[in-house]
């Protein structure tokens, strides 16, 4: 991802920040309104939809990953499954399974209420961080949903932290 230059302007809507960095990383994006922001990123594994809402009245920035990928009602219950084992794991955000659509959504709220704004740092960790979890799972889910694999497989053997490079 392409980090921003530590002299962006404080804002008093984050997404101003957030529409640099999307735009730095010449990622698709559309700004509806000063409170929402969607943009179209290319993982290692799908395409994932990132949506941001600002909610001045709460001080709060919520961002959302959404996998390309629908889970069959067949197979929810092991989805749910094998998301509580990843939330279990991650120290910023959670996994969440739409019930009606099957979708499947990396979602974290930043409070900000009383700070000055948010700092370059702290939004490009959100964003890094929405990106790497959905890249890690995404694996695990093709496991269980198409593989028929145990969630404790597929959530061991995506989870794995590797060391190096191949």
């Amino acid at each position: 991802m392409e980090l921003l230059a530590q002299e962006a302007v404080l804002s008093d809507n984050p997404l101003d920040l957030l529409e640099e960095l999307v735009s730095a990383n010449d990622w698709i994006h559309d700004r509806s309104s000063d409170s929402e922001l969607v943009a179209q990123v290319s993982g290692q594994w799908c395409d994932y939809h990132i949506c941001s809402v600002w909610q001045s009245d709460l001080g709060a920035m919520y961002i959302s990953c959404q996998l390309d990928v629908r889970v069959p009602a067949a197979k929810r219950a092991a989805v749910h499954e094998l998301l509580a084992l990843a939330n279990e794991r991650l120290w910023l955000g959670h996994f969440d399974l739409a019930s009606e659509e099957g979708a499947l959504v990396f979602r974290h709220t930043i409070p900000l209420r009383g700070a000055r704004g948010i700092a370059v740092e702290q939004l490009e960790d959100t964003v890094d961080t929405a990106l790497l979890e959905c890249d890690r799972v995404y694996p695990a889910l093709q496991m269980v949903i198409w593989g028929n694999q145990p969630v404790g497989e597929a959530i061991a053997a995506a989870m794995m932290d590797t060391v190096g490079e191949a």
